[in-house]
């Protein structure tokens, strides 16, 4: 990929090529010679898969973005390239596209697969990194486009895991409810000791075992190994094996599960998340761990998949506590996990220069406002997110406190394998079939086939 800067005195992708165009005697303002032609490509369609990202790229980006070029004398032809398949499959396709050195400008891949991307050589290093929009960004957010301390894209989206509580059920309980924050693993299980007085009442729901997949991973394993001052890959010692921090989550798991706090067999069944999911809506599930999503897309009163009429009302959050105040990773009192996706630039693209310029457009404030305008979520940009969520209290709480002290999932091939490996052990001690100890043993022994040995 050819350099690129945006530094004061210094050409600009748009001015070189508009440069070159005038030296070779035409300007594409004027009509003269072929318009540049990019490509953009996402895994969404319009009427299907994202559709509001679609409808976005198409309706908004498309059309601005070409305006601008052609107010600074470059002709451009922008095409969307829409995909609406399983994302691995649309991973697969756009792998082969870059393995073949041909493939979109412009890409929208999940977080986890940069790293993955970039060892393969699939994406390099941006060319510059005092785009204005970095500031904006947190620089816990930042990790989701990273790779071994080096920026591959920029993330546009992401989300947050927090405690979800019903306000009411803590009430009856005797247990505070607009200002409830527990500050160690320790609180976490006396809430949920007074909520088993309840009748009817499961009083916390932990994701765990494979049938609930990566959500066991994500809302369950991840922030505890993080509260307890780990992470499951370290780049410097390695994949985290049987180590105290997995010990003491997975303890954490016997405490809920052994305990009697949870359900064991809700974490079997084929819809045990939406099961979870219901239960929390009718008053039946007192504490759970969830994303964002959970707020927006599955309580939502206005389309929900679990609409509850007095979500705003009667639904809590507070942040996820490390076992004890500063035993988080890099010794936090509070931990969070997100995920998200990432934009980047074919480093094959023939042209780079503009492809960046586009990729940097994409991700201004004013393109992020307008793609959040008919369905308020996370993005990265911190002013945005000031502007756009100002009405939604809890997706405000998530931009504000969550992000700045969030963790990401390592953005390696490996990952996925591992992942299942996590969830198997979790199942195995929400199901009282391994102690802890032994479970953590077990998932060490099955890492060491899957990466070749553990930190």
């Amino acid at each position: 990929m050819g350099t690129l800067t945006r530094r004061a005195g210094v050409l600009t992708g748009t001015a070189v090529l508009a440069a070159t165009l005038a030296a070779c005697g035409g300007s594409d303002a004027d009509g003269d010679g072929d318009a540049v032609h990019l490509t953009i490509s996402a895994n969404a369609v319009r009427d299907g898969k994202n559709t509001e990202e679609a409808a976005w790229i198409e309706d908004w980006v498309i059309p601005a973005f070409e305006e601008e070029q052609r107010a600074a004398g470059v002709e451009v032809d922008v095409e969307f390239e829409p995909s609406g398949v399983d994302d691995e499959q649309f991973k697969t396709r756009l792998a082969l596209d870059l393995q073949a050195g041909s493939g979109p400008d412009i890409m929208t891949l999940d977080g986890i697969w940069v790293g993955e991307f970039a060892q393969a050589g699939y994406l390099e290093p941006l060319p510059d990194t005092n785009w204005e929009g970095w500031a904006q960004i947190p620089e816990a957010v930042q990790q989701l486009a990273s790779y071994e301390d080096q920026l591959y894209g920029i993330p546009f989206g992401t989300d947050g895991r927090v405690l979800f509580y019903n306000k009411e059920l803590f009430a009856e309980a005797g247990l505070p409810t607009d200002d409830w924050q527990p500050t160690s693993w320790d609180e976490l299980l006396d809430a949920a000791e007074a909520l088993s007085e309840l009748d009817g009442v499961t009083p916390i729901q932990l994701n765990a075992g494979t049938t609930m997949g990566e959500a066991t991973t994500m809302q369950g394993l991840l922030p505890l190994l993080a509260g307890a001052g780990e992470a499951v890959h370290d780049d410097a010692a390695g994949w985290t094996g049987a180590s105290d921090g997995l010990v003491a989550a997975l303890q954490l798991y016997a405490d809920v599960y052994d305990g009697g706090l949870g359900d064991p067999v809700l974490q079997q069944e084929a819809q045990g998340r939406d099961r979870s999911f219901q239960k929390f809506a009718d008053d039946e599930i007192g504490i759970l761990i969830e994303g964002d999503y959970f707020w927006r897309s599955v309580l939502n009163p206005d389309g929900g998949t679990a609409p509850m009429a007095d979500r705003d009302e009667t639904v809590g959050w507070a942040l996820i506590p490390a076992t004890a105040p500063g035993q988080g990773v890099e010794g936090r009192d509070f931990v969070s996990m997100s995920g998200g996706s990432v934009r980047a630039v074919n480093p094959a693209s023939d042209h780079a220069e503009l492809a960046y310029e586009l990729l940097t457009f994409m991700n201004s404030a004013e393109a992020i406002t307008a793609a959040a305008e008919d369905s308020a979520r996370i993005t990265a940009r911190e002013d945005v997110n000031a502007t756009v969520l100002a009405d939604d209290p809890m997706l405000s709480f998530i931009a504000d406190e969550v992000l700045p002290l969030t963790s990401f999932r390592p953005p390696l091939a490996e990952y996925p394998q591992v992942s299942v490996l996590l969830q198997g052990a979790t199942g195995a001690v929400a199901a009282g079939e391994r102690t802890p100890r032994e479970a953590a043993d077990d998932y060490a022994t099955a890492l060491e086939e899957v990466v070749g040995g553990a930190g």
